[in-house]
């Protein structure tokens, strides 16, 4: 990538006890690209990871950034890097916003659903709907108030009775998503960021229900545990010289494809941001991402190498 951006934290403040606000404005004075609501950025990280964190702050705003990073001491090492070696006042790189999870509609009726740090999109989509005179209703779910990432902007917020927190300490405020989303209506679109549990309950209730597909729009902060390596080899052709490249056990396909010399862009290697998506001319892939649709996993003309495998013992891709 030959496009990043320099940027300085000018401000960054503990939400949680967990979770780190930084706020980001151009080192080099340039303006930041503007961005819409559900934007996420790629950061390079000081010890060379790069991850990718959404957008939070006022999306029409492009003076500057904010994002809000959950410490996860089980994790890759990226929001660790973020918590003990990122501070006030230094510079790093990021890539221009990205929107995997943008708003189906600016207009139409939203409900937007939050699990945990899965807020960060869904509260600058507040923020954008709010700014437009959307109508929309938010629902943010929490261990506790004190685990409530920018809880205190909410309730000062312009929008403020329009979010419903539930709180798993207070049973008196748990959720019930069988009777928010009971009646589906054409009009109507849902959004829901949050851990993988979450998700799907929220998203299986709403198929229960009888919501459309259309009208439900998701996006995942982490890949499902286990999805990256499988048990089975299985090869690579490579269309455009022939070359036959064996996938290992435990091996992605992606690190096998680098082994042999072949420059795969790639970013969360999670199958989550789409970066590393590569045509399938031949062969059925096993897919494992949380990016490609239903429809687009169905048509199997292409793959993501860092996650996904094979149902056949070859898989011909075009580079």
């Amino acid at each position: 990538m030959n496009d990043w951006i320099r940027v300085r934290i000018t401000e960054r403040r503990m939400e949680t006890d967990d979770v780190a606000a930084f706020v980001l404005e151009p080192a080099l004075g340039a303006a930041l690209p503007a961005y819409e609501a559900g934007a996420h950025i790629d950061v390079k990280l000081p010890n060379g990871l790069i991850r990718q964190y959404s957008l939070c702050g006022t999306p029409d705003r492009s003076g500057r950034y904010e994002i809000g990073v959950l410490c996860d001491a089980s994790g890759r090492g990226g929001s660790i890097c973020m918590h003990e070696n990122v501070r006030l006042d230094d510079q790093i790189e990021i890539s221009p916003p990205r929107n995997l999870f943008p708003l189906a509609s600016m207009q139409e009726r939203a409900l937007l659903f939050a699990g945990g740090i899965g807020v960060t999109p869904i509260l600058a989509m507040a923020q954008q709907l709010a700014r437009l005179g959307t109508n929309f209703a938010m629902h943010y779910c929490a261990r506790s108030t004190s685990r409530a990432a920018f809880r205190e902007r909410i309730a000062v917020s312009p929008f403020a009775d329009r979010v419903t927190f539930h709180f798993d300490d207070q049973p008196e405020t748990v959720m019930d998503a069988k009777a928010l989303l009971a009646s589906p209506e054409a009009g109507t679109h849902l959004y829901v960021c949050g851990p993988s549990g979450f998700m799907d309950h929220i998203l299986n209730t709403a198929r229960a229900a009888g919501w459309a597909e259309s009208n439900i729009h998701y996006e995942h902060f982490s890949a499902p545990a286990g999805g990256a390596n499988g048990q089975d080899g299985f090869e690579i052709e490579v269309a455009d010289d022939g070359t036959i490249i064996p996938v290992a056990q435990g091996q992605t396909a992606l690190e096998a494809l680098r082994s042999a010399g072949f420059d795969i862009p790639a970013s969360c290697e999670q199958g989550i941001c789409g970066a590393c998506i590569t045509t399938v001319v031949d062969g059925i892939p096993d897919h494992r991402d949380m990016y490609l649709s239903v429809a687009e996993q169905e048509a199997n003309d292409c793959f993501t190498p860092c996650c996904s495998r094979a149902l056949t013992p070859r898989l011909t891709i075009k580079i």
